[in-house]
């Protein structure tokens, strides 16, 4: 019985031949809905892949009273996004006028997920709220010990955050009731995504991969740099950046062999010594291959088919997947976007912000500019595309449409 527990004890905690992810489970976003940050697991930003192009007109100007971090989510004619002046907003995606507002205790820079009707969102208040999409009534609230950064997935009638208070949180859609949550080393301002029943998200300076039903570690990545970037998935592929500007590309369905982050430190004091022997550590456990990007923070990655997208600092890259080199970079006179904000893509065109207050329509296969607008006191929000519009905010407290 002792040889037969170990062998159960081993498949179910380091293989998935006893309990395998629910291949079901996806945060990607349904027709007509933005169940997650940036809406898609490839992190695009666009729900109308072949929409009309945006040609940089100004459509309409929406105010507030406080800059706007957030990112704006668009749903079935209605716009939503948050700001500094500890609101939540639903705006008419035709006029520009306002339908409802929300008031919340804390600034609210997590950006919405829409699904079924819902609009989820965290606060730096430490509360993710559920409100009816239609009228703004609230429906619950989930209370956590410090702000909420990070923007929630929806997948499978779960809602998933992180919090500065290190913790990943998995709600019940629809009653706000706790199922799981891990515990990171760090605050967690990554937003996570959920891929075949797994979710990946960044925290300290390791990215994870956790079992969305359950919460159980898959994988615990040393990143040797703080991950606050969203990691973004194509074909079972993981990628993610660091601080250091390092792009990894990860096997998503791998698992950490026993106490791998543990003993490894040891094995290669052991190879350093020159013990016979003792072979050099092999790669940590899902990595396929890394490239630094730029030495600097870099945001989280948008993949588009053969290619990734990220920026750092004032620029932007495009990096060819198979290659796995730099396709073009382009360069702007400031910052472009934030630390972990994505651009947006949309067919052959990128669209991204900077702080010196321009947005910038960019070639995806070049890096020409296309043409640029201002967009206020410049932004640290990422543009989202839908039909044929882009919605960005400002720090100049405004909400901007341009077609």
């Amino acid at each position: 019985l002792i040889p037969l527990s170990i062998a159960f004890l081993g498949l179910y905690t380091f293989t998935d031949v006893m309990a395998r992810p629910s291949q079901g489970i996806n945060s990607d976003s349904a027709p007509g809905e933005w169940a997650m940050f940036r809406h898609d697991l490839s992190r695009s930003g666009s729900n109308d892949p072949g929409g009309p192009l945006p040609q940089g007109t100004l459509k309409w100007v929406f105010s507030t009273p406080a800059p706007i971090d957030s990112s704006p989510v668009v749903a079935d004619g209605t716009v939503y996004v948050g700001s500094r002046d500890f609101k939540f907003y639903a705006v008419d995606t035709a006029t520009g006028t306002k339908r409802w507002e929300y008031q919340t205790s804390g600034w609210v820079t997590s950006s919405a997920a829409v699904v079924n009707g819902v609009a989820y969102f965290g606060s730096n208040d430490g509360r993710l709220y559920a409100l009816n999409a239609d009228s703004g009534e609230k429906l619950w609230d989930f209370k956590t010990q410090y702000a909420i950064s990070s923007s929630p997935a929806v997948a499978g009638g779960i809602v998933y955050f992180g919090a500065d208070d290190f913790h990943i949180y998995a709600l019940d859609a629809a009653t706000g009731i706790k199922l799981w949550d891990f515990e990171a080393e760090a605050p967690i301002v990554s937003s996570p995504v959920v891929a075949n029943g797994i979710l990946y998200v960044g925290s300290s300076d390791f990215g994870y991969a956790l079992n969305a039903l359950t919460g159980k570690p898959r994988l615990r990545f040393k990143a040797y740099y703080t991950v606050v970037s969203s990691p973004a998935v194509l074909n079972e592929v993981i990628y993610f950046t660091n601080s250091y500007g390092y792009l990894f590309a990860l096997n998503g369905n791998a698992r950490n062999w026993p106490r791998e982050n543990e003993l490894t430190p040891y094995w290669l004091q052991l190879w350093f010594m020159g013990i016979p022997g003792v072979p050099f550590p092999p790669p940590q456990s899902g990595f396929l291959w890394g490239l630094i990007v730029d030495r600097a923070v870099i945001s989280s990655p948008v993949v588009m088919n053969d290619t990734i997208y990220t920026s750092s600092n004032n620029k932007l890259f495009a990096i060819d997947l198979q290659k796995q080199e730099k396709r073009w970079e382009f360069e702007t006179t400031a910052t472009i976007g934030s630390l972990g904000s994505p651009p947006a893509v949309l067919n052959t065109t990128l669209y991204i912000a900077s702080k010196d207050g321009w947005l910038l329509a960019l070639d995806t296969a070049s890096g020409a500019k296309l043409w640029d607008i201002p967009v206020g006191e410049g932004s640290t929000s990422s543009p989202t595309v839908a039909d044929g519009t882009i919605y960005i905010g400002s720090l100049d407290g405004n909400l901007y449409a341009i077609k």
